[in-house]
């Protein structure tokens, strides 16, 4: 484990192991002193995207004003504390995902092109096709430097196969990201099976029995790496150490976690591993978001999607007085009793922004900024009005600032209406993954960059 020079990518692959497990650690300035001397060229930029369904309600949505002499409208106030670390975007738009010639469909659609930039053949059947999405194309380049090429997650049940949404397959309603225009890189719902990803060892199988054995002696994954870790702490020095502790307590408290949602296997005997998500939405979304700030934190992924809810999500909000389907009252018609529910439930999703954001902002990076401005960080959706089903000038923001590369603190409007894909270009590009072109782009969004 002895690094004899910065090598951030050695050091955030530096692993405690035990019996079946392999927990990732974060970088150490004492393994590798001259950390303290590095640029923000040696530290890795991060991808995440935040999906949101069924649109937003604009008139509340938008920001008040342009460039830097701007406020938040009233659904981006939680961002508030972030308004010098994010740019909102508008006049963004995804052609394809509009009707053209075929039809209704707009849900899965938006969900398909989303991170494509392709046009979804319109199919209930196996033949589905639509196009690599970005994040992919971003893993195939640049995910061999860590453990996981990426990671996918979502806070709804996922589907593959069936008709969803007019014709239209559910694979392309319930998936985000695609790893080639025919297979959905299925997104994990279950806070159980990711944790025993990111810190177990093995096939699935293999993970479910260290699972097992585990509970039954009533073990936490920390116990199997004890020995690693006082190795380690002993060549720590002081604020190393108390980063360590830190860091294994946070470890621990997800651990606590996850378990305070497990089942008994004879309750889901169709299940791999015996567990289900957490009964309260808020408390679901923190837990997944929670372990992928800690696997970007430890490298051990670089790229991350994100789904809040699919697209059509028929979903309610109890915790925030809206007993009525989200998909149901984004048709509102403009009555102004449904467009005050909207406006409730998209300030309720910017709030879960928020908390991604204070997380990451609160990770300490080796050239003294943050695990945030190191990233870029996309919140979006398909579609802009619920009502009209549009395309265009769509709800944007990114956060971060790429290590410095992308412009913050502004309103950028673009004049006109400019691809989704070109947005995706300059990402990739930023992520060391440049591309001539991807999807529909017409061109690298210059734009958002410092």
């Amino acid at each position: 484990m002895t690094a004899f020079q910065y090598q951030p990518q050695f050091s955030r692959r530096t692993l405690l192991r035990g019996l079946g497990t392999a927990v990732a650690l974060p970088a150490f300035e004492s393994l590798a002193p001259a950390m303290a001397r590095a640029d923000s060229a040696g530290v890795p930029t991060r991808m995440a995207v935040l999906y949101v369904p069924n649109g937003v309600f604009m008139d509340r949505w938008r920001p008040i004003g342009e460039g830097r002499d701007y406020a938040f409208g009233p659904t981006l106030e939680p961002l508030v504390p972030f308004r010098d670390r994010l740019q909102v975007i508008s006049g963004l738009s995804h052609r394809n995902a509009t009707a053209g010639p075929d039809g209704p469909g707009d849900h899965a659609r938006a969900m398909a092109t989303f991170l494509t930039g392709a046009r979804a053949r319109k199919t209930a059947g196996s033949d589905i096709r639509v196009g690599i999405s970005v994040d992919q194309v971003a893993a195939n380049a640049v995910g061999h430097q860590t453990r996981f090429p990426s990671l996918e997650l979502t806070c709804d049940e996922s589907r593959k196969s069936g008709n969803c949404d007019s014709g239209y397959s559910c694979a392309y309603q319930f998936n985000m990201s695609w790893r080639s225009p025919t297979q959905p890189a299925t997104p994990e719902m279950n806070p159980r099976a990711v944790f025993e990803r990111m810190f177990g060892t093995g096939t699935a199988g293999e993970r479910a029995a260290n699972l097992a054995a585990r509970q039954a002696r009533r073990r936490s994954i920390l116990d199997f790496v004890a020995a690693d870790a006082r190795d380690l702490e002993r060549r720590l020095g002081g604020a190393d150490q108390r980063k360590l502790d830190e860091y294994l307590s946070g470890v621990r408290e997800i651990e606590r976690r996850v378990a305070g949602f497990d089942l008994p296997v004879a309750d889901v005997p169709d299940l791999d591993l015996p567990d289900r998500p957490p009964r309260e939405y808020r408390d679901h979304f923190e837990l997944l978001a929670d372990m992928l700030v800690l696997a970007f934190r430890t490298d051990s992924t670089r790229i991350a999607t994100f789904i809040l809810s699919h697209d059509g999500s028929n979903r309610s909000f109890q915790e925030i007085g809206v007993a009525e389907s989200h998909h149901e009252i984004s048709h509102h018609q403009d009555r102004p009793d449904r467009l005050e529910l909207i406006a409730r439930i998209d300030r309720f999703y910017a709030e879960r922004l928020a908390y991604v954001l204070t997380r990451m902002a609160a990770v300490p990076e080796a050239d003294g900024r943050s695990l945030l401005d190191h990233s870029m960080l996309l919140y979006a959706s398909g579609i802009s009005d619920g009502n009209r089903h549009n395309h265009d000038d769509l709800p944007v923001v990114l956060a971060g600032a790429a290590g410095g590369r992308l412009e913050t603190g502004r309103h950028l409007k673009l004049p006109g209406e400019r691809p989704m894909s070109d947005l995706f270009l300059t990402m990739l590009d930023l992520l060391g993954a440049p591309q001539d072109r991807f999807g529909d782009s017409s061109g690298p969004l210059a734009e958002v960059l410092a």
